[in-house]
């Protein structure tokens, strides 16, 4: 099965969301899907449709590379880890790779609570990603 019929609903549910930028390809065996989502909701959707294709994102075969559009993130997040640098990863799962890190006590842009356990975070350099939320606090 190509790619692109495996993950037809995916990319059909972006394009109904109004993916903006919206680019689909495949290089080297890996689907390729980037974008920039209207807010955290649209996005964490689409991480969702993508879990019930290939359960746990086991296949490695797709990289969802789809970004929240900056003016949509309006509140904070202090990083309330013990001491360490806490990951901020590509997608809602510890199996996903880390992007970048926010350091213990760093102030950082929440822009969606994804779901009780991940929520999708902005660095002040523009790194966006999933953060375990139990090491998060909301700043008023």
């Amino acid at each position: 099965m190509a790619l692109q019929d495996k993950y037809k609903a995916l990319t059909d549910a972006a394009i109904a969301a109004g993916i903006t930028d919206l680019a689909v390809r495949e290089q080297d065996g890996i689907l390729y899907v980037d974008g920039t989502a209207a807010d955290g909701a649209t996005k964490d959707n689409l991480w969702e449709i993508y879990n019930q294709i290939d359960p746990n994102f086991t296949s490695g075969d797709l990289v969802l590379n789809v970004n929240v559009a900056i003016d949509v993130a309006v509140t904070h997040a202090k990083v309330i880890t013990q001491s360490s640098n806490l990951n901020i990863r590509k997608g809602p799962g510890t199996d996903q790779p880390i992007v970048g890190k926010a350091a213990h006590n760093e102030v950082i842009t929440l822009v969606n609570r994804s779901n009780d356990l991940w929520w999708l975070v902005r660095t002040n350099d523009g790194e966006e990603g999933y953060c375990y939320a139990q090491y998060l606090e909301p700043q008023a």
